[in-house]
């Protein structure tokens, strides 16, 4: 080991000044972790070995061969988290099967839920939220998406809930992360985002058997291109349109000529593969709510049902193909996507949006410019 200015040990618990720097963080480049003793090296390194051993898979990984669409690549993803045992836990956190999403027998039919069950379901979306208003103040250049993924996990756990993708159909990660032409179901990895990137961090959690959901569009850094802020801010706008939308009475099907009536008009478009659901006890139910024009979607609103809005605008076509890992879905054409997503309750007078901002909730950057301005 090599020996520097002093810092502090990088043994958990020493405190003492340390000059000697790990000599395989030197080999591979990394800022070298520094010890005070040999002895406190060899007690560290079975634990500390974990930093090389994800440099070394990281820079060994090679993309699937896969005719990409954009500029795009996968990276390295990390191996799933756990969560701890007093944390109450979906049916499918150990399987990855949802049985009871498969199994029930309601599967087509839309509940109206009890004011008990509303509020479960409310504290559930009100956790969601202050986890992805951590996750927005984290996105910065440079920072990994897998990152991300650790501060998601985290929080949730700290909030006593379990984050709803992770493992949800083998899905490996605790939060979506979409960046560019990925237009949703992004897996967490390794690649640093980069000045310029869009990104999408779609948050679920289930908490005290309820799930909340909900995902927004943020830039990454000072260079995102004019076109790419208009799509952001159009999909966000053709959300809380729809959201107006929501009374009792009215018919799912009209949400998606709402959508597609704004978003077309400023040269985007619409993903059709993809749809907003229902949402409580179950991560996913009826109803299913395209975001497209003319769709054949059944049912009208009634008073207790909660429900999914979550368009995927694209810059370009609408159509979406399918990375290799079977869940990363693309732009046909490579070109930028966004999405916004809000958790909706059915009132007597209207909507309550269970997934909204709260005070202490970052801005759009739309607002932030009309901040300056004034």
């Amino acid at each position: 080991m090599s020996s520097s200015t002093d810092t502090i040990c990088h043994t958990e618990g020493c405190g003492k000044p340390a000059s000697l720097k790990c000599p395989t963080c030197i080999q591979y480049g990394l800022s070298p972790a520094t010890f005070c003793c040999q002895d406190c090296f060899k007690a560290s390194w079975k634990k500390h070995n974990e930093v090389h051993k994800l440099e070394k898979a990281k820079r060994e990984f090679v993309p699937a061969p896969f005719n990409y669409t954009g500029t795009l690549r996968p990276a390295y993803v990390t191996p799933m988290r756990t969560v701890p045992d007093n944390i109450q836990k979906p049916d499918y956190a150990i399987t990855g099967e949802p049985k009871s999403e498969m199994e029930t027998k309601l599967a087509s039919k839309i509940l109206i839920y009890t004011d008990k069950q509303i509020q479960g379901i409310r504290a559930a979306c009100r956790i969601g939220r202050e986890v992805l208003d951590i996750a927005a103040r984290a996105i910065r250049p440079g920072i990994t998406t897998e990152e991300i993924d650790v501060i998601v996990h985290k929080a949730c756990v700290e909030k006593g809930a379990y984050p709803s993708p992770l493992n949800y159909r083998g899905f490996p990660k605790s939060c979506c992360t979409s960046i560019n032409e990925v237009i949703c179901h992004g897996i967490p990895d390794a690649r640093p985002l980069q000045d310029g990137d869009i990104v999408n961090i779609d948050i679920s959690v289930y908490y005290k058997g309820y799930h909340g959901d909900l995902n927004e569009t943020y830039c990454v850094g000072t260079k995102v291109d004019d076109n790419s802020k208009k799509l952001i801010k159009t999909t966000y706008e053709s959300l809380m349109l729809a959201v107006q939308h929501v009374k009792t009475g009215n018919y799912f099907r009209e949400f998606g000529d709402i959508i597609t009536k704004h978003v077309t008009k400023e040269g985007f478009s619409v993903v059709r593969s993809y749809c907003g659901h229902g949402i409580g006890e179950l991560f996913h139910c009826a109803p299913s709510i395209p975001h497209y024009s003319k769709n054949k979607a059944i049912g009208q609103l009634k008073p207790g049902m909660i429900f999914t809005i979550e368009p995927m605008i694209n810059a370009g076509s609408w159509r979406d193909e399918l990375w290799p890992d079977d869940w990363t879905a693309v732009t046909a054409d490579g070109k930028r996507s966004a999405q916004f997503e809000h958790t909706l309750l059915v009132t007597e007078t209207g909507v309550e949006v269970l997934t909204g901002k709260i005070e202490s909730s970052p801005k759009f950057f739309w607002e932030e410019e009309g901040d300056k301005k004034q």
